[in-house]
């Protein structure tokens, strides 16, 4: 099937020819009437298939032009990055049209996002806490809303966007079309649309959890992070296709961790981007990865969710996500549309369960390999695997120190003194074997 043979109109045809899209991909093809008959819809899709085109077209398609500055359509994403990637999309679907779009999300000045609202608007992108905001502080009218659009709902729920994105539903013209896209379908989500979409038409273009054909996964066992490190120095210096690299890791430490160790070996080619990061600094991060300026990219499963990357074509997982479905989003990065792409994991003996679950969600198993004989085995212990004990109910780190031997010197006299302080309370207690308190008053 062609895009010229859906129902849309010449300024949308023009810009896909623009943009050199074609051909619908199945979740494209599949949703288009469904939108357009006015039904709500869940679609399900993995990554790099197109849900963004997939709404819009049809939503863009049945706009109509009104002087009200309020926006007829809108859409709801987990990240400020996700923001900005759909405004893109939006501005350029719409090149021959007159349609006036803006997106709006935490960590930015209100006071400077506001005029974009005031300005008038016919699609809103937002992040639910500040589309929250703006709504309840009377910036943003909500009552022409036809078509609201919710992207990525299963990272939006992981994130704890619930509350928000019921109250927000609470402020929505009744009448209205409720869309709903997700990479994955869990318990939460089948709760979530059971109480607030009617009727919903459920449109898969995958079975969850099924990986992309044109992905190769690979998996390493390595001991430990030192190990990694030295790893990912070979694969980058003697793998001439590791020429675009989105590394993903669980946390924001190990984000600098790793992006302190693997850029003093490559300077100026290597970026890290999670959430403590300024938004000026993800944002020239992300533009400098896509420029192609930056050969690697170090992220975290939160900031990176969503986002559409040209040309990646290797995913590393520098360590395993306890979460199945993340491992499908990592990977889902690459081999996007008809590209091949490979994706590399690097599993411990202490991922053996997470990889489990992996393959069990996925209905295969994650092909091993052994690790490249140059490779050094490192027997020393970062400071994030030094073993924790448990002090009552507090986990305390034991330090990874330099061992010295016995003291050298012995203790000034001021630093062998002994507290004698005597509590006036305790002193009472030894001198009349119990406290003294004062007597009831006599009648």
């Amino acid at each position: 099937m062609q895009f010229s043979e859906l129902n849309l109109n010449t300024p949308l045809i023009n810009a896909l020819n623009d943009l050199d899209i074609t051909r619908p991909t199945t979740i494209q093809e599949k949703a288009y009437p469904v939108i357009m008959s006015g039904r709500d819809m869940v679609g399900i899709a993995q990554t790099g298939t197109g849900k963004t085109i997939a709404y819009l077209l049809p939503c863009l398609r049945q706009w109509k032009f009104t002087p009200e500055k309020h926006p007829q359509i809108l859409i709801v994403v987990p990240t400020r990055e996700l923001v900005v990637q759909v405004v893109e999309q939006v501005q350029k679907l719409t090149t021959y049209m007159t349609i006036r779009v803006a997106g709006v999300y935490g960590g930015e000045n209100m006071i400077r996002q506001a005029p974009l609202i005031f300005d008038g608007l016919d699609v809103l992108v937002a992040t639910p806490g500040r589309l929250l905001d703006f709504a309840l502080n009377g910036t943003l009218k909500l009552k022409l809303v036809k078509r609201f659009i919710i992207d990525e709902v299963d990272e939006m729920l992981n994130l704890g966007f619930r509350p928000q994105l019921i109250r927000v539903m609470d402020l929505l013209p009744k009448k209205r079309q409720n869309l709903m896209f997700s990479a994955t379908m869990t318990p939460e989500i089948q709760n979530f649309i059971a109480d607030y979409f009617i009727d919903p038409l459920h449109i898969e273009a995958a079975r969850t959890g099924t990986p992309l054909e044109n992905i190769k996964q690979t998996g390493i066992k390595v001991p430990n992070f030192n190990t990694k490190i030295n790893l990912l120095e070979f694969l980058l210096k003697n793998e001439p296709g590791f020429s675009k690299v989105l590394l993903f890791v669980s946390t924001k430490k190990l984000a600098d961790d790793v992006y302190n160790r693997i850029s003093a070996i490559f300077p100026d080619i290597v970026g890290v981007i999670h959430s403590n990061k300024s938004q000026n600094n993800r944002f020239e991060a992300l533009k400098s990865f896509n420029d192609n300026k930056l050969r690697v990219l170090i992220a975290t499963d939160i900031v990176a969710r969503g986002l559409d990357f040209d040309d990646i074509t290797h995913v590393v997982n520098f360590d395993i996500p306890d979460e199945p479905e993340n491992y499908m989003h990592r990977i889902g990065r690459t081999g996007r549309v008809d590209k091949k792409g490979v994706a590399v994991s690097f599993i411990t003996k202490d991922d053996t369960e997470y990889r489990e679950s992996i393959q069990q969600l996925m209905g295969k198993k994650i092909p091993m390999m052994r690790m490249p004989e140059d490779v050094v085995v490192s027997t020393e212990l970062a400071d994030c695997e030094i073993p924790q004990i448990q002090n009552g109910n507090s986990v305390a780190f034991i330090a990874k120190r330099e061992i010295h031997g016995p003291a050298f010197h012995e203790k000034k006299d001021k630093n062998k003194k002994v507290n004698m302080k005597v509590r006036r309370k305790d002193a009472l207690k030894q001198k009349y074997k119990k406290p003294k308190t004062r007597g009831q008053k006599k009648k």
